[in-house]
């Protein structure tokens, strides 16, 4: 039993062989998957496909990359499309520091829409941030001081201080593929320290294949390479830490319902 808790399955990379896709996600034990959002305009297209697939979950959001293509977006847009059965969380959303492919300020307008989103709906928010850290802290304190919300930082490869400060609202961390990187032994240590209630995992397919895939497609059949270490990182089983992130899955995204589990 594991959940992919993050992936873009509706990307062209699996146009080709998608259904050998979620076949190998079965059989390498995935029972969930949440597809996530990137661009509020390709919306329809990923509940096309959650409502196909009943262990198939979407959210809705844009990333920091595509926030200089709805400037004037408003939380209320992110609300109308939450309504749908499917929509499980707001997001992914935040700070991309790295590429800067959007203006900062218009990078952290639209993140905060989406908080605002996520602080209305209830639903939890999937944050991307990549070398802004601080101000990646700076809004969330602000905005949660005024109305406190739910969520994760995915696909985490932060510092430690920013693992700290989401810990400290409640926040989850996803583990992704990086985690099996030989370089990546300081994320290792940090990934030490997180609870064992607040760990998910994912692939963030198509990116980031884990070892000892790592320079092909990622799918989200590799989840169990990033779980397995993940076991050894925190020293328990991985048929413990497949339990555990599993649960943790459900309880973060809370209008997931785990009778996809037995539906696949």
């Amino acid at each position: 039993m594991l959940v992919d808790s993050h992936c873009h399955l509706t990307y062209e990379d699996f146009e080709e062989d998608f259904e050998d896709v979620l076949k190998r996600a079965k059989e390498n034990g995935v029972t969930t998957i949440l597809n996530v959002g990137n661009n509020i305009g390709e919306i329809a297209t990923q509940l096309d496909m959650a409502e196909k697939y009943p262990f198939m979950y979407t959210s809705v959001g844009v990333h920091p990359h595509n926030a200089e293509e709805y400037p004037n977006i408003s939380a209320q847009d992110f609300i109308k499309v939450a309504q749908h059965k499917k929509v499980v969380a707001i997001g992914e959303c935040g700070l991309d520091y790295y590429y800067d492919y959007s203006p900062k300020d218009v990078q952290i307008k639209v993140f905060k829409e989406q908080i605002k989103a996520a602080q209305e709906t209830g639903l939890p928010l999937i944050i991307h941030t990549r070398d802004a850290d601080e101000d990646t802290i700076s809004i969330l304190d602000e905005m949660y001081q005024k109305k406190p919300f739910s969520g994760e930082l995915h696909c985490f490869s932060s510092s430690k201080a920013l693992a700290e400060y989401a810990l400290s609202i409640g926040f989850y961390l996803s583990a992704s593929g990086i985690i099996t990187f030989n370089k990546s032994g300081e994320l290792r240590d940090i990934f030490a320290d997180i609870p064992l209630e607040k760990l998910l995992v994912e692939t963030d397919s198509p990116f980031l294949a884990p070892v000892p895939m790592r320079g092909h497609r990622n799918e989200p059949s590799y989840i169990i390479h990033t779980a397995e270490k993940l076991a050894q990182i925190k020293g328990i089983s991985f048929e413990k830490i497949a339990e555990i992130t599993s649960d943790n899955f459900y309880k973060l995204f809370r209008k997931a319902s785990d009778k996809g589990r037995y539906e696949f």
